[in-house]
């Protein structure tokens, strides 16, 4: 076996094989005589099939599989005896020569091989990253507060409707009639919401359900009839309001405070409003400083990649089911996320960052009470929050977002040791503006 090498660049190399009959004659005899013993030919019993014949049908085959191999542990040997850090695998040239496999001699291969650059930079006090502490105003609070009784809030019988009030009307037409329909004065559509703004148990209107609900799904729901039948429906309806229902927050009344944050008095619930949005902010700033860090990182280590070698491989490894164009068209977000996990593993091996499963299974609970709370579920049992935490980290994609999420916080907090944050007050209206 011979093996030339040329250096293109500092990333990028090519590898010339030359094969010759003496480098795989044993395999593809030994291969030769594997397929006589399988083989099973009308005529012959098995293993008993002449070697010409075995030859004949199987030998070019043989030939092909005994190059391969002796390839295939040339080239993993190079890159073992020269500690190359290969980028993906290597690819045959496209200028690799043409080879007639119709008999035993010498062949002749090129393959491209990338490598991953060499990772290295120090940290010190003289790296500054900002960190933005966001102002908790009066205004905050105050919303906060509201949200928090209209969340815990309830539905009330009303005078006359306003935007954020359901009315309760029966439609008709002719023989058609649907009763106790609930309409969202929200929902309806703008130029023809402010005919239902105002209007009172009792009120009667002429509708045209398709200028007032545009979306035929809601229509077909309202109407209480299937989505094809839409196109056969006179639009115009009589509509009698029933009953208008106002939504109105919780009072302010130990039996709310209790509710929603175990507490008696207005005073610990303003406090606990205040400590909650103190912690929403200070994890809105963790963010914003990962983000930050990841950029100043990912500048300060320089990475170099062989990318167009990178682009064949992502391409080649995927089988079509990406086309060059749609690797092209994400590349951009690609290549920062490659670079980013090369640099976070340098990070995580400087520092000595490890991430054990109760790290996995905090950040999986913390997922889950967040989609909990979502739906209104504040205080979802312990061995619930668990078991659900457990089944996310199951899922293999799910389970591989919340190992990424764990690995780049550990390492923000391992270089938040190390650089200056350059400390940034800041209100949460400028904050949510930054880019």
């Amino acid at each position: 076996m011979k093996i030339e090498q040329n250096r293109i660049d500092d990333l990028n190399l090519e590898l010339t094989l030359v094969v010759t009959g003496e480098d795989y004659a044993d395999n593809r005899k030994k291969r030769v005589n594997d397929y006589r013993k399988k083989a099973e030919i009308k005529g012959f019993r098995k293993g008993m099939v002449p070697m010409g014949l075995v030859e004949k049908i199987y030998g070019q085959q043989a030939r092909v599989d005994a190059v391969n191999d002796v390839i295939a542990e040339s080239l993993n040997n190079f890159i073992n005896e020269n500690n190359l850090r290969v980028l993906g695998e290597p690819l045959p040239s496209e200028d690799t020569p043409h080879n007639d496999w119709a008999a035993d001699g010498e062949f002749t291969f090129k393959f491209d091989i990338a490598l991953n650059p060499e990772i290295s930079f120090e940290l010190s006090k003289d790296d500054e990253v900002t960190y933005y502490t966001i102002t908790v105003t009066a205004e905050a609070k105050e919303e906060m507060k509201n949200n928090l009784l209209k969340q815990y809030g309830s539905l009330e019988e009303g005078e006359a409707a306003k935007e954020e009030d359901f009315i309760i009307v029966d439609f008709e037409q002719g023989d058609m009639k649907v009763e106790g329909t609930y309409v969202a004065v929200r929902n309806v559509a703008e130029a023809a919401r402010a005919s239902f703004v105002g209007v009172k148990a009792g009120d009667v209107l002429d509708v045209n359900v398709n200028e007032a609900f545009e979306n035929e799904t809601d229509r077909s729901s309202m109407l209480k009839v299937n989505k094809d039948e839409l196109a056969n429906l006179d639009p115009m309806f009589k509509m009698t309001v029933k009953n208008v229902k106002t939504f109105v927050n919780a009072p302010l009344t130990e039996e709310t405070f209790e509710k929603i944050f175990g507490v008696k008095t207005e005073a610990e619930f303003d406090a606990k409003i205040e400590e909650k949005i103190r912690a929403e902010y200070a994890q809105e700033a963790d963010f914003r400083f990962g983000k930050d860090a990841k950029d100043y990182l990912l500048a300060k280590a320089d990475v170099k990649v062989a990318e167009n070698f990178l682009k064949r491989w992502v391409y080649v490894i995927n089988e079509g089911k990406f086309s060059m164009e749609d690797i092209e068209k994400d590349w951009e977000f690609f290549i920062a996320d490659y670079k980013w996990q090369m640099v976070r593993g340098y990070l995580m091996n400087k520092y000595n960052v490890k991430v054990e499963e109760a790290d996995l299974l905090a950040s999986a609970k913390g997922f889950a009470a967040y989609q909990f709370a979502m739906y209104g579920m504040n205080n979802v049992p312990e061995e619930q929050l668990e078991a659900f935490a457990k089944n996310i980290l199951s899922q293999e994609e799910q389970g591989r977002r919340i190992l990424d999420k764990v690995e780049d916080d550990k390492t923000f907090d391992a270089v938040r040791e190390v650089v200056t944050l350059k400390k940034k007050k800041i209100s949460v209206e400028k904050f949510r503006e930054l880019k």
